[in-house]
């Protein structure tokens, strides 16, 4: 049985660029202006605010792991209120652990924060499949992770960076598969929490190639088609076909780069009837026509 979720981070190749610890004490407030990096946040302990260009701010507490798969603006901020006009400068205490607020006293929160990667050159197009924002919350697997990335980032053992980077690799797909975050924004992962639509989403995974319409998923999610049609658009944020056709496109993206030409058997698997319908559908979605794709990219495998 196809595993959407997998399809999708097995193509996103996700790994942790950049962390750093970060202890907290006091009024303090911290800005950033991004270009679509992902970015995330673990909280070993205390609490903080968090407010996310486009979504509602969030207060974060210990074992809570935010991630925004493409950040366009973020803010993190102490709980206590903070008056100035000017972000707080960041301290650095030791290589990769700073300190914000106060540089005494007692902390008030303690946090892991960083910019992940994707090494797939499609990375935006595999992005939209995902939620906006992912909150987790109460998830005994992803704290006993934090819990580890914590302990790991205070010790300087042998191979410490190394160990950082892979935890944080699976903090990043066991945040991806929560499904009860208490605000996961609209995308595969709500779908997937869904029964109904988890069934239709396995199916488009499961074989690309067959005759989808909105009436064939509607069947296979054992709902009428209107009802189908307004539960998956509020799930997953996007309408049914319109899925499908980005699902597509990226597995195409996938195999010109792997494969290099082979319009038509390209085409053939990804559910296009002949060469000249995929490359125009191709075309029309990526600004490139596949062969040309392939040239630029098949370097990029």
């Amino acid at each position: 049985m196809s595993d959407p979720l997998a399809d999708v981070v097995t193509l996103l190749r996700p790994s942790a660029a950049f962390s750093k610890s970060v202890s907290a004490s006091g009024p303090w407030r911290v800005r950033r202006a991004e270009h679509g990096r992902p970015f995330y946040c673990a909280v070993l302990e205390g609490s903080c605010r968090v407010a996310v260009r486009g979504h509602t701010p969030l207060i974060l507490e210990g074992g809570d792991f935010v991630l925004v798969p493409a950040a366009d603006g973020f803010e993190t901020s102490s709980l206590t209120s903070f008056t100035e006009d000017e972000d707080t400068v960041p301290v650095e205490e030791h290589p990769g652990e700073f300190r914000l607020g106060r540089q005494d006293g007692p902390t008030d929160v303690r946090m892991l924060v960083g910019y992940c990667t994707f090494g797939s050159p499609d990375a935006g197009l595999l992005v939209s499949l995902l939620p906006g924002l992912v909150h987790v919350r109460g998830e005994t697997r992803l704290a006993a992770l934090v819990q580890l990335v914590g302990e790991e980032a205070r010790q300087r053992r042998p191979a410490r960076d190394l160990i950082l980077a892979r935890l944080l690799e699976v903090m990043l797909i066991e945040a991806l598969r929560s499904r009860d975050g208490p605000t996961t924004s609209p995308g595969l992962v709500r779908g997937l929490g869904d029964d109904r639509l988890a069934a239709a989403l396995r199916g488009m995974h499961e074989r690309p190639t067959a005759p989808w319409t909105v009436a064939r998923m509607a069947q296979e999610a054992a709902l009428s088609r209107s009802v189908f049609f307004e539960r998956f658009r509020r799930a997953v944020g996007v309408a049914p076909m319109e899925y499908l056709l980005a699902w597509r496109m990226a597995l195409a993206k996938d195999l010109l780069r792997r494969e290099g030409g082979g319009i038509a058997e390209v085409a053939a698997r990804v559910g296009y009837g002949s060469a000249s319908t995929f490359s125009v559908a191709f075309s029309r979605h990526v600004g490139l026509p596949p062969a040309a794709y392939a040239r630029e990219h098949s370097h990029s495998a």
